[in-house]
C-alpha cells in the first residue's frame, strides 16, 4: 500500500515539475544541440539549404585562424584583469564593511548601485566620461595637471583595453562585495576569539580563518564572473566595437561579427561551442584549486 502511494506521489511530483521541465529543455538544450547541429553541417540558416555534414571542418578552421588566437588572446586578458582586480579590492572593500562602524549599513546599500545600473547605462557613462573631446577625466587630469594634453583612451591600442576593465570592475566589483560579505557572516566569531588569544594578528587570521573558510564562495563568484566576463560583449560593443586595431576584439564580439556581420552561422557556432568547453575546463580548475582545507 505504502509503494502505491509513493508511486503515485512520485508521478504527481513528475506532472507537477513537467511544465518546468518543458521551458528548460525549449530554452537550453534545444538550442545547444541545434548549435552543435551547426558546427557540423553545411547548413545555410538563411535560404534553409543543407549540403550535408563537414564533420570538425569548422573547427579546425577556427583552430587554425589568426584572427580567432587574437581574440582568444584579447578575451583571456580582459578575464585576467578584471577577475585579478576584482578580486582584490573585493577583498578589501568587504573586509572594511564587515568591520562595524556608524553608516555601516548605509554604506552597504550604496555599494549596490553601480551593480544596479544596466550594462548599456554604464557603458554610455564611461563614454562620456572617457571622451577625449569633453571627458570628465580628461578634464580633471588637466585640471590638477598630471597630463599636458588630453588622452585618447578608447583610441590607443594599449589604453583602450585597460579601460573597458576599468569600466566592467565599477560595475561588477558589488557583487563581489556582496558575495564576500554573505560568507563572511557565516564565520563563527570564536574562531577569530581563538586565533586573538594565541597572539595572532589581521594577517594570520585572513591567511588561516577567513581565506579558507570563504574558498566555497569565492569559487561560486569566480565561476560566475569568468562565465560573464569569457562573453563580455555589450559594454565593447557600446565602447569601441572591437577597435582601435581589433585590441578589443574579445571572442563574443568576434563570434557576433562572424554569426551577423558575415551571416557565417556555423563558424560562429563552433567558435561558441569552444568558448563554452573552456569556460566549463577554467571551472574546473577552479575547483581543484579552491578545494576546502583545513584552518589549521
Amino acid at each position: 500500500m505504502k509503494s502505491k502511494f509513493l508511486a503515485k506521489e512520485a508521478r504527481l511530483g513528475i506532472f507537477m515539475i513537467s511544465p518546468a521541465m518543458l521551458i528548460i529543455i525549449g530554452l537550453m538544450l534545444y538550442p545547444l544541440i541545434y548549435t552543435l547541429y551547426l558546427t557540423v553541417a553545411d547548413y545555410n540558416v538563411l535560404t534553409g539549404v543543407n549540403n550535408g555534414f563537414t564533420g570538425i571542418e569548422k573547427y579546425v578552421r577556427v583552430l587554425t585562424d589568426s584572427d580567432f588566437w587574437n581574440a582568444m588572446g584579447v578575451t583571456m586578458y580582459f578575464v585576467a584583469g578584471s577577475l585579478v582586480l576584482q578580486t582584490i579590492l573585493g577583498f578589501i572593500v568587504a573586509l572594511f564593511l564587515n568591520i562595524p562602524f556608524k553608516g555601516q549599513k548605509l554604506l552597504r546599500a550604496v555599494m549596490l548601485a553601480p551593480w544596479a545600473v544596466p550594462t548599456v547605462v554604464n557603458a554610455q557613462l564611461w563614454n562620456w566620461i572617457l571622451n577625449a573631446s569633453y571627458g570628465a577625466l580628461n578634464k580633471l587630469l588637466l585640471q590638477i595637471g598630471l597630463i599636458d594634453e588630453p588622452i585618447v583612451w578608447l583610441g590607443d591600442p594599449k589604453l583602450a583595453m585597460n579601460v573597458i576593465i576599468l569600466a566592467d570592475t565599477w560595475k561588477m566589483l558589488p557583487l563581489f562585495v556582496i558575495m564576500l560579505l554573505a560568507g563572511m557572516s557565516t564565520i563563527p566569531e570564536s574562531h577569530y576569539e581563538a586565533a586573538k588569544l594565541e597572539g595572532a594578528g589581521f594577517w594570520f587570521s585572513f591567511r588561516k580563518i577567513t581565506f579558507p573558510l570563504l574558498k566555497p564562495m569565492l569559487l561560486v563568484v569566480l565561476i560566475m564572473r569568468t562565465a560573464q566576463a569569457m562573453r563580455v560583449f555589450d559594454i565593447v560593443y557600446m565602447l569601441t566595437q572591437g577597435g582601435p586595431n581589433n585590441s578589443t576584439m574579445t571572442i563574443s564580439y568576434y563570434t557576433y561579427y562572424q554569426t551577423f556581420g558575415l551571416f557565417d552561422f556555423g563558424y560562429g557556432s563552433a567558435l561558441a561551442m569552444i568558448v563554452t568547453v573552456l569556460t566549463v575546463g577554467i571551472a574546473v580548475i577552479y575547483k581543484k584549486v579552491l578545494k576546502s582545507d583545513d584552518i589549521y
